[in-house]
């Protein structure tokens, strides 16, 4: 990886974009593109660090509140699962975990799809569970940030609260797995050029997502993010059988 490739940091801002539009988070697009231009363990220690910067300017952004029984139900679980799912990312073939993802993109997306009315009670069994889930999933397979949100819609949190508290928490996940990925050597010298471009990607990735909210109704842009994301896990399931 001598050079910068620049096309991947156009679809890494489109993620950035859509993911805080559709509510789905940016890892669910970014993973899966990043796969094309780099290898699984590579795009997982980029996607870790994209996110930091990505959820420190939604923070910033929808500063209005945080919801911290949440934060704890669902952050703490998260966490520790995180680190569960990073350690065994190192130990399992990177095939497996390809054909994994393409599998998760395409029934999470079906599920909302067909399931539009899908409510969790939101109770705290449901809370640490959804944690657990999330955490889990975005350090086996670099996303998990849809499950999360599912769990957090429960509670029909006011808009900037909702993203703030997933970004606050999608923070302590990042922190956490960047540090597992680092010392899986997910992270390494080569990737380091992209940080910086990263990090401003972040920063107008949601500005812009935050911007175009005003005028796209939220519930019809997540039918097309769904369909994205049906799209792109049956081009990544498909991508490993040719």
């Amino acid at each position: 990886m001598n050079s910068i490739n620049y096309l991947f940091l156009v679809f890494a801002l489109l993620a950035e974009i859509i993911g805080t539009i559709g509510g789905f988070g940016s890892s669910v697009f970014f993973v899966p593109l990043g796969n094309f231009y780099f290898d699984f363990h590579t795009v997982l220690g980029l996607t870790a660090v994209f996110h930091l910067s990505s959820n420190l300017s939604k923070i910033m952004l929808f500063k209005k509140g945080l919801n911290k029984q949440l934060l704890l139900y669902i952050g703490l679980p998260s966490v520790v699962f995180v680190i569960i799912g990073g350690i065994l990312s190192k130990y399992l073939n990177t095939l497996f975990l390809e054909i994994a993802l393409g599998i998760f993109l395409i029934a999470l997306s079906l599920l909302f799809l067909i399931k539009q009315k899908l409510v969790i009670e939101p109770n705290k069994k449901n809370s640490i569970t959804g944690g657990i889930l999330s955490g889990f999933s975005a350090g086996l397979l670099g996303t998990g940030g849809a499950i999360r949100g599912l769990t957090m819609a429960a509670f029909n949190l006011e808009k900037s609260v909702f993203i703030a508290t997933s970004a606050a928490i999608d923070m302590m996940i990042d922190s956490t797995r960047t540090i597992v990925y680092f010392q899986n050597g997910y992270i390494t010298k080569d990737i380091l050029i992209y940080i910086p471009f990263l990090f401003i990607i972040g920063l107008i990735g949601t500005y812009l997502g935050k911007r175009i909210l005003h005028y796209i109704p939220q519930d019809k842009f997540k039918n097309l993010s769904l369909v994205l994301i049906l799209i792109i896990g049956l081009i990544t399931l498909g991508k490993q059988f040719i």
